[in-house]
């Protein structure tokens, strides 16, 4: 079951490797990798956490608020980019077995999409995070975007 604590494996910072799909929606699209790194800290006692992520390659910035509802049990993640400077709808879930879900609905290109994140891997030095759209409701998954996170010489882990 979920607890507040789900996300302090992430406290810190972190070197991370990129994969993203050149168009998120098309399966036979190239993929496109670059670094980037990223912080996150702790907020409201330690129930939500931030983190910002720097993607040079990119030209932007990105930003995660992660709150945990004691009354569900689930976190909500909710993304934002300096690109756009807006805040995305937020996907919903939860940690089991050492593997977090979280789904929400979204739009991209004009489609309704459902949205998948998934953290996995997790250790005191590494992580991985992916994204992933489906089209169908969840009947199918595309994924666009995955995130290896490992920690840098002088990082700082959680504590």
């Amino acid at each position: 079951m979920s607890s507040p604590h789900d996300f302090d494996f992430l406290h810190g910072d972190w070197d991370v490797r990129n994969r993203l799909r050149t168009d998120f929606l098309d399966p036979d699209s190239d993929w496109t990798e670059f670094t980037g790194t990223t912080r996150c800290w702790s907020v409201f006692g330690g129930t939500a956490n931030v983190d910002e992520i720097d993607m040079p390659h990119l030209g932007h910035r990105g930003l995660t608020l992660r709150l945990f509802d004691p009354e569900t049990r689930q976190w909500s993640l909710n993304w934002a980019s300096s690109r756009t400077g807006r805040l995305f709808p937020p996907v919903f879930g939860q940690f089991e077995d050492g593997r977090g879900e979280f789904y929400g609905d979204d739009t991209h290109d004009g489609k309704d999409v459902r949205v998948r994140f998934v953290w996995s891997g997790i250790s005191a030095t590494t992580a991985r995070w992916e994204q992933a759209f489906s089209l169908d409701g969840g009947e199918s998954w595309l994924t666009n975007w995955s995130m290896e996170f490992t920690r840098p010489v002088s990082g700082t882990p959680a504590g």
